[in-house]
């Protein structure tokens, strides 16, 4: 029990980042990725491939518990996943490869900086008078394929690309919110693949533990305010998560501004 004390003490912090960030990702459909990747590259110095390998390896933990929540509560429009799924992993298989060969963090300032714009726009949206839409939106493939890209070469981007585009064709945010987040588990499961295969098992660390641990803890939550919160809610709760995530990402990146 001495030796277990430290190890609980240290593991910790990564439980309750785990548990915070999996909260808001299972309920909004985004910022687990961009909670943890900060996280890591910015207070622990991980390097950027490394530190989205190991997001991957705990987001196939959390994703595939917020997935199976989310099916439990009827959160999933299975057209729209099947149409998401494929080329998802075809763009997050990719993003993953060029990530462990070259550095491609410096175009996520700029697209940091158009997701700051969609948040603003789902904010306006979610104030004003409307009455909540379910249309099917479309361009989901090119969608689907710059979202994974972008997760797995940019450490998270999913929820951010994908949950947002589709809130502003019109979707539904409960369904779009649900689907986006069970379809993650399969994009996350062909990225730790692939950065596997690349990188080894080297991501798998304490901290990665920690995430895990916290990280499914909390996903049932997320799916249960998913179904139960109003559509306004979520789409203000959305547009707030990504305006305040992507202004940070943009400060990390351009200190001066």
């Amino acid at each position: 029990m001495p030796d277990l004390l430290p190890l609980l003490i240290d593991i910790a912090p990564f439980i309750a980042i785990g548990m915070a960030a999996q909260m808001i990702d299972g309920a909004l459909g985004m910022a687990f990725g961009v909670i943890t990747q900060t996280l890591l590259v910015s207070a622990l110095g991980v390097p950027p491939a490394t530190a989205s390998a190991s997001v991957h390896v705990v987001e196939l933990f959390t994703t595939g518990a917020s997935g199976a929540s989310h099916i439990w509560h009827r959160n999933v429009d299975w057209g729209l996943f099947r149409r998401l799924v494929p080329f998802g992993v075809l763009g997050g298989v990719t993003g993953a490869y060029l990530l462990s060969s070259v550095d491609a963090s410096a175009a996520k300032p700029y697209v940091m900086l158009y997701l700051t714009g969609i948040g603003f726009y789902l904010l306006w949206r979610g104030l004003r008078p409307w009455q909540p839409r379910a249309e099917n939106p479309r361009f989901t493939r090119p969608l689907a394929v710059v979202g994974g890209f972008l997760d797995a070469a940019g450490g998270g981007g999913w929820g951010p690309v994908v949950t947002s585009k589709l809130l502003v064709q019109g979707g539904d945010p409960r369904k779009v919110i649900g689907t986006v987040n069970s379809a993650e588990f399969l994009l996350t499961l062909s990225i730790s693949i692939a950065f596997i295969a690349t990188l080894g098992f080297a991501a798998f660390t304490l901290i990665t533990v920690g995430l895990i641990i916290g990280g499914v803890i909390a996903a049932p939550f997320g799916a249960v305010l998913a179904s139960r919160v109003r559509p306004r809610v979520l789409l203000v709760g959305v547009s707030l998560v990504l305006i305040a995530t992507s202004a940070f990402s943009i400060y990390r990146a351009w200190p001066i501004i």
